[in-house]
Parts: structure tokens; sequence; C-alpha cells
């Protein structure tokens, strides 16, 4: 992995990627009153055909060094992903902003759709995987996931940028 400092010219030092794993490890909760003004809203940037960009709030989660997220298969990211799989997920905690490029694949390994299920469930999302096994259904998700089946996707971070809200204030690109 190589660091850089995108805040030299303030005399700040690097930020430390073990750090910003180990905060979204601790949870990046999207229910309402569990951070940002009201809650943690991840932000899935994907790319249309025509080149432009297509930017979506998804419900992600950051499980094992990845950001992991579901939507159904008519689905206009859905669809720029089976076309072009380069994306950016973001985020915003208290101590930081952060982005996350990289290429998002679908996962149908039936064990990673379950354990995949039963974290969001755990977080507050009551979803199970369907019948297929490899998608998941819920009574309820967000509108923009479409209807079901929900598939799972997975972000292999490519490069990360990570901007300091509290002090010192320090800004950094990791490329993986």
């Amino acid at each position: 992995m190589e660091a850089r400092n995108l805040a030299e010219l303030y005399g700040a030092p690097l930020m430390d990627w073990e750090a910003i794993t180990k905060r979204l490890d601790a949870a990046v909760p999207e229910a309402p009153g569990d951070g940002g003004p009201d809650r943690h809203t991840s932000w899935l940037a994907t790319i249309d055909p025509d080149g432009s960009p297509h930017l979506t709030a998804v419900g992600a989660l950051w499980v094992e060094g990845s950001w992991w997220f579901e939507t159904g298969d008519g689905t206009r990211k859905a669809r720029n992903l089976a076309r072009d799989p380069r994306c950016t997920m973001t985020v915003s905690v208290h101590e930081f902003d952060l982005t996350v490029d990289g290429a998002a694949e679908k996962v149908t390994d039936p064990a990673t759709v379950a354990a995949m299920a039963e974290r969001w469930a755990d977080g507050g999302w009551p979803c199970r995987v369907d019948e297929s096994g490899v998608a998941l259904t819920a009574d309820y998700s967000a509108q923009s996931a479409g209807p079901p089946p929900w598939y799972v996707y997975r972000i292999t971070p490519r490069r990360a940028t990570a901007v300091e809200t509290v002090e010192p204030g320090r800004a950094t690109r990791w490329d993986f």
C-alpha cells in the first residue's frame, strides 16, 4: 500500500489506514439517530452508459476490508456495474469523510450471502436469504433497491481517500 499526504502543505502528518479501518470495523450504523446529522449514509457512485456518474444512497457494511451492499438486478446501479464494475463508495463519520474507489462484484456464494444477510439483520434490517440461496429478500427495503431478489455486492478497494473532520485535520490517499 502506498500513502500520499494530501495535507502536506499544512505540515499535517499522514493518516493511518489501520485507524481508518478500525473505526469502520467498529460499525457505521445507518439507523436514524446513529450518526451524521441524524445517521450515517453510504453513497455509491457508478458509471452510466454515456460515461456520466450515477450517485445513490445504499445500505452498506464495511466487512473484512471491503464495502458490501445489495441491490436488485433491474436497478440502474446494478445495470451500470454489470457493464463496468468500477465504482466509488463514500461515507462520513464523525472523525473523517472517506471515499473508496474499486470494483464491485456480485457475490453468489451461498455461505457468504447468508453471512451478509445475518450481518444486515443484526444491524436492524431483517433480511433473509431467498429460496435461490444466492439473493436476499425481506418485507421491506430502500425504494432504490428495486423489488426482491436483492443481490449482494462486494467492492474490492483500489484507492481510498480520507479527510479528517477533527483536529489536526489531515488528509491522506492510499493506493492498494
